[in-house]
């Protein structure tokens, strides 16, 4: 249906009389509303010309998208090869891995491991790999979700990065039940999606959401290793498990799969879910790079983290004995 301008109805339009001229006849409709108007002002028969529209305002141009750096130029071509490489493995699924059966079980062991383990142990120089037991962590505050582009990144690729997030930031609200939205202008869970030259200057841009956090980590983003295709820090306030912001970095340099599926887990990761298992299995969350995208078994395991009988700061064992019940429920049955 054509779209119609609102507003107080106009009276009715009648078809001119026959010895109006033949080209008010023929006017279109939204001529005809001008003609009628004109009518009822000076109680005549008039043919009128509708006036020219204004020419339209002119477009400041669009920033020019800089030349690639020899460095990103490289990094774009690097991982293009990884995407193929995967794929060509039969890796990078992009369905939910409904063939792939599992039990309330191991649904519930997978949760304590991804939820209540760290992947990462801090030391004074950074994180280094290491799973150590942590406390259950999420957000109790709304999230929101702010994109921030490099320079680098053209417009369009802008439009088609904010329409795919802004759906997956949708999906993951339907999902958790709690209020995730997208929020440039007051963003508490930040995005960078940059060059490998914007990366390594984002160290202000990066202290300006996360204060506190140290140089050592903050150069885990700086000198981010090609082994990382994307990160996040999540910060929660001592042992409260609370979050309350977050940074993730998403290299611009990566094909569309790589890409959307950096926004996958690291969304994902950033509401509360930092480690992986080789175990968990349909999931993102496994470093073996099978599925790209969130899973069956991946929405169950935010369903449960964002259970109401589940708190953030919980202990291992104050949580097991609930996430074994959840999962049982989630699952419609013991196994």
């Amino acid at each position: 249906m054509p779209w119609r301008p609102q507003g107080p109805a106009s009276p009715p339009l009648q078809p001119p009389p026959e010895d109006c001229p033949p080209n008010m006849r023929k006017t279109p409709t939204w001529t005809m509303l001008v003609a009628v108007t004109a009518a009822l002002t000076l109680a005549a028969c008039v043919a009128t010309e509708p006036e020219p529209a204004p020419p339209p305002a002119p477009q400041p141009p669009a920033p020019a998208v800089p030349e690639p750096t020899p460095k990103s130029a490289a990094a774009t071509a690097y991982y293009a090869r990884v995407q193929a490489m995967l794929l060509s493995q039969g890796l990078l699924r992009t369905d939910g891995g409904s063939n792939i059966p599992f039990t309330d079980r191991m649904l519930a062991e997978n949760f304590m491991r991804i939820a209540l383990f760290d992947e990462y142990r801090r030391t004074d120089r950074g994180f280094v790999r290491e799973e150590t037991e942590g406390r259950l962590r999420r957000w109790e505050v709304p999230v929101r979700v702010g994109l921030r582009f490099g320079a680098s990144v053209p417009a369009d690729r802008q439009a088609t990065d904010r329409s795919r997030i802004g759906s997956f930031v949708a999906r993951l609200a339907e999902v958790t039940g709690h209020n995730i939205t997208m929020d440039d202008a007051n963003a508490n869970f930040v995005i960078h999606i940059v060059s490998e030259d914007e990366r390594e200057a984002l160290g202000p841009k990066v202290r300006a959401v996360l204060p506190t956090l140290s140089q050592a980590d903050l150069n885990g983003i700086l000198n981010m290793p090609r082994s990382t295709y994307c990160l996040v820090y999540a910060l929660s306030e001592g042992n409260s498990g609370a979050y309350s912001r977050a940074v993730a970095v998403i290299r611009s340099e990566h094909p569309d799969l790589l890409r959307l599926s950096c926004v996958h887990e690291e969304l994902a990761q950033g509401l509360g879910l930092p480690n992986d298992s080789p175990r968990a299995r349909p999931s993102i969350f496994n470093d073996d790079e099978e599925f790209a995208f969130l899973t069956d078994h991946d929405e169950l395991l935010l369903q449960m983290l964002y259970s109401p009988e589940l708190r953030p700061g919980m202990t291992a064992d104050e949580a097991r004995p609930i996430v074994f019940s959840l999962a049982r429920r989630l699952m419609g049955g013991d196994s």
